[in-house]
């Protein structure tokens, strides 16, 4: 992957409402492929940090999120 593109996951694996499902869509990263990504990229406290907070949100699961929540639109799509 490029640096822009690790940068632009790690940015949307932090934003709360996109799900783990958006990420692998656009750039074929599961969610465990995700988690060590930012193992990886991030520094350790900041790495601690998003886990515990992934892991009190729902709407990182898109089959977990409420109905009313809107989908996420990808606005850079990757063509492979």
């Amino acid at each position: 992957m490029s640096p822009s593109d690790i940068s632009r996951v790690i940015e949307m694996a932090w934003e709360d409402r996109t799900p783990f499902e958006a990420i692998e869509m656009q750039f074929g990263l599961n969610e465990s492929a995700v988690i060590e990504l930012m193992r990886r990229e991030l520094r350790r406290p900041s790495f601690k940090l998003w886990r515990a907070r992934v892991m009190a949100r729902a709407t990182k699961h898109a089959a977990l999120r409420a109905p009313g929540v809107k989908r996420h639109r990808a606005v850079n799509t990757r063509q492979a």
